[in-house]
């Protein structure tokens, strides 16, 4: 079996990889004070550096999830993800409303993507 963890701590991995398919662990703004938007926008950022670090990128995502603290901001979550996603290549994606582990979170993403074929 061709399983790999990266940046693992004893509770969870930011990486796993496993037969030519990279999950990541949900990610979290680092800017708590940002709006739906900015928060959206900096975890869209760190998706983008953990799949490189993984050796994939956005054109390669298969699915998403998306949790948002209010419905009432899911437009500005759209609009940070619409500029983000590749053109022609979005993935499958749900996205709900949720209560997230910190108060002043928005947004909590989770992607999986395939490694690109060699």
């Amino acid at each position: 079996m061709n399983l790999s963890h990266h940046d693992s701590n004893e509770r969870m991995s930011q990486i796993v990889v496993h037969n030519g398919t990279v999950y990541l662990a949900g990610q979290v703004p680092t800017d708590a004070g940002a709006g739906m938007r900015g928060q959206t926008e900096q975890v869209l950022a760190r998706i983008d550096a953990l799949l490189a670090k993984a050796g994939t990128s956005k054109e390669h995502l298969v699915s998403a999830q998306i949790w948002v603290t209010s419905m009432s901001e899911f437009a500005e979550m759209n609009a940070a993800w619409d500029a983000w996603v590749a053109p022609g290549r979005p993935p499958v994606r749900a996205a709900v409303e949720a209560q997230l582990a910190k108060p002043e979170w928005k947004v909590e993403i989770m992607v999986v993507a395939a490694l690109p074929e060699s």
